[in-house]
């Protein structure tokens, strides 16, 4: 302001007193240039604050997010749906307060004696709160049937299973579905990474934190397996890592499907 008040008087000045033409331009020019100079750092300055205030905004922003990221519940069961034998999308959460049995099912594999078993389970303990969820998948040497009408007609009426058999899903690999990749994730289920044979059975707990996994040659049949699931329904059973890391593999179950 205090430059603009000087100039204007100059130009008064130098309107109304004789004064060489050529100084006259020459103190014309300097005030002009000065206030050029001056507006410029007025500019520069202007926006040096801009930036301080947007990098201030960054900051905290970036020291909020932490907050915001710890403050959110971890994930459990309850975030994911599958979908059933006639294609409808069931969320997990309809299943909330019950202790979860989750078994990659094939139908066509020497190990699917353990259906009947897991039939049985879910007949003697439904009413203590178990509910065994089957999902066929032909990712393990392409022992499931892939026609779905093929694959309903077996499940309900050839091995009438008394528990809920959802549509055969990838259960590995990029086409992995989403329930699958946080029950594998050692760092929010349980360890052994992904599944590596069929009747890889995953308990998990009555507030959907994923608490034991058992692989293929841990039959539900046997005794010990069934005292497991009862310390679970007890909440005796405590978070472990996988029994075996190995698929257990059986007679005909040699991994052909070429991953």
């Amino acid at each position: 302001m205090g430059l603009h008040i000087l100039y204007l008087n100059l130009c008064v000045r130098c309107h109304n007193r004789s004064m060489d033409p050529q100084i006259r331009r020459g103190a014309l020019v300097l005030m002009l240039s000065m206030l050029a100079g001056c507006t410029l750092a007025m500019a520069v300055e202007r926006q040096k604050g801009d930036s301080s205030k947007e990098e201030k905004k960054e900051e905290k922003q970036k020291s909020e997010k932490p907050k915001a990221d710890a403050e959110k519940p971890p994930k459990t069961v309850y975030d994911y749906s599958l979908v059933d034998l006639d294609g409808k999308e069931t969320p997990l959460s309809s299943f909330n307060g019950k202790l979860l049995l989750i078994v990659n099912l094939a139908s066509q594999s020497s190990y699917n004696g353990q259906i009947d078993a897991l039939n049985q389970l879910q007949k003697t303990y439904a009413d203590q709160g178990l509910v065994v969820i089957g999902v066929p998948s032909a990712d393990f040497g392409g022992e499931e049937l892939k026609d779905p009408d093929a694959l309903r007609k077996y499940y309900r009426d050839t091995a009438k299973v008394s528990f809920p058999v959802f549509a055969s899903a990838s259960l590995r690999g990029v086409n992995q579905i989403p329930v699958y990749r946080f029950l594998t994730d050692p760092k929010l289920g349980v360890s052994g990474g992904d599944i590596h044979w069929n009747f890889t059975k995953i308990l998990v707990d009555r507030k959907g934190v994923p608490l034991a996994r058992f692989e293929v040659d841990q039959d539900p049949a046997d005794v010990d397996f069934q005292v497991t699931i009862e310390n679970a329904l007890a909440g005796k059973l405590k978070k472990k890592a996988a029994a075996k890391d190995d698929k257990g593999g059986g007679e005909d179950d040699d991994d052909d499907d070429g991953e």
